[in-house]
């Protein structure tokens, strides 16, 4: 007698489906401890690439490490501090220039009035609403304000990954039953990963060093607040350098007029073309090798599980995943359907 099969195809999907939700759902509702945990592995595969070249120097483990995390705190703690003097005083401000942009609304539908053009019955609100917008910078400053807050558990959490990670190769020799394929994968794994976040943080920190230095050059307001909004938002493909200038656009408008605005705009605009289009292509080669639509989507999912962060950290976070799939010929398929172009060789699951 035949015996029907436990599962069928369509209930193991539910099943991986269901399983997904709850899986979201948990890290949706524990966003407030994953992101500074993610925020520190981020960090920690970073900073191997210097340890390991401390210590071709000869410098012992215990130095290199030392050394590397006195750096990260000193720069956390630096950044962190002129970031929150920043942001205070940013709060204090935004309601002048929330009145300030309202009265450039209003001229401005006045001037359209003049040429003939009809408003919507609720006038230019219904279109910009000043408050609005400005809620949405403060939430998307603070959300990074509260990420560096975090700093002294990202920086000791970094100490702990990386003093554990030289114990991690003789674990899994113990419990894999093919260890050497295991550490081959993982090898290639982390030096994928590293590659992608260590030149990624170099072009991000290139381009906001720039425009913190273009913006203090033409005496513009929060300048290091701009500059470090951009190197976050240069993690965020094709919408971040938009998200990072048009505040600073803004309140150099309301401020200095629209001569200086359109300038500020413009060093934006090289800044973000040198660095995008010359230098990180150079570099980087391939790039993400993501599609395009899974870049945008995994934007906006990410953003929608994190919040703010979420979307800095939405390429990483896919590109680990991509990584991940590919090291395994049962989920590579769907590696593939995550990359850019189809590879030579149809592939196909096991």
């Amino acid at each position: 007698m035949l015996t029907p099969p436990t599962s069928s195809t369509g209930t193991k999907v539910l099943l991986v489906l269901a399983c997904l939700v709850i899986v979201i759902a948990g890290l949706k509702a524990a966003s407030a401890i994953i992101i500074p945990l993610l925020m520190a592995i981020f960090l920690a595969i970073i900073a191997s690439a210097p340890l390991h070249w401390l210590r071709r120097r000869g410098l012992p483990v215990w130095a290199a490490l030392t050394l590397i995390l006195l750096l990260l705190a000193s720069a956390l703690i630096s950044i962190g501090s002129l970031i929150g003097a920043s942001i205070d005083q940013l709060s204090n401000t935004l309601p002048r220039y929330e009145q300030q942009l309202r009265a450039l609304i209003d001229h401005a539908a006045l001037q359209v009035s003049h040429l003939g053009l009809k408003l919507p019955p609720g006038g230019v609100e219904d279109l910009v609403n000043p408050a609005a917008a400005a809620q949405f910078f403060g939430r998307m400053i603070s959300g990074f304000g509260g990420l560096l807050a975090d700093s002294l558990l990202i920086v000791l959490t970094v100490l702990f990954l990386m003093v554990e990670s030289t114990t991690i190769p003789q674990k899994l020799r113990s419990i894999t039953p093919d260890p050497d394929k295991t550490l081959g994968n993982l090898s290639t794994f982390m030096a994928s990963v590293k590659q992608y976040l260590v030149i990624k943080a170099i072009m991000s920190f290139i381009t906001g060093l720039a425009i913190t230095l273009y913006l203090l050059a033409l005496g513009v307001d929060f300048a290091i607040l701009w500059g470090t909004l951009a190197f976050f938002m240069n993690f965020v493909p094709y919408i971040g350098s938009i998200i990072a200038a048009v505040p600073a656009v803004i309140l150099s408008l309301i401020d200095n007029g629209p001569t200086i605005a359109l300038t500020v705009a413009a060093g934006f605009l090289v800044a973000n073309l040198v660095v995008g289009s010359v230098l990180e292509p150079r570099y980087m080669g391939r790039g993400l090798g993501l599609s395009t639509l899974v870049v945008f989507l995994s934007l906006v999912f990410w953003g929608w599980v994190f919040g703010p962060v979420g979307m800095f950290l939405s390429s990483p976070l896919t590109m680990l995943v991509k990584i991940a799939l590919e090291s395994d010929p049962r989920s590579r398929w769907i590696s593939v359907l995550l990359s850019a172009q189809a590879p030579a060789k149809p592939t196909l699951p096991s």
